[in-house]
């Protein structure tokens, strides 16, 4: 258990152990989330990478990208796709 004192204006520090389970540097955002009661700390960019990956997930899931070799497949198509969109058109 940590413990830090509210400064007049509301800040607080966190302490150093808290920082590095959280890993957060010098300028890193936090999140306050409550849940069940209690207000959680998290930190920001942690949160938004994991939901950005959620989505590829499920976008993955949606175009039926079950492997690597799925995905790089698709690259391939897409490359195909914008080169011919704009070199073929040109010629």
């Amino acid at each position: 258990m940590e413990i830090a004192k509210v400064s007049s204006k509301g800040q607080i520090t966190i302490p150093a152990e808290i920082r590095k389970k959280l890993n957060l540097k010098e300028g890193d955002k936090v999140l306050f989330i409550e849940e069940n009661g209690k207000i959680v700390l998290l930190n920001a960019g942690y949160v938004a990478i994991k939901e950005a990956q959620k989505l590829m997930e499920q976008e993955g899931e949606k175009a039926n990208l079950k492997t690597e070799e799925d995905v790089l497949e698709l690259t391939k198509d897409v490359r195909r796709e914008l080169w011919s969109k704009k070199y073929e058109n040109n010629a």
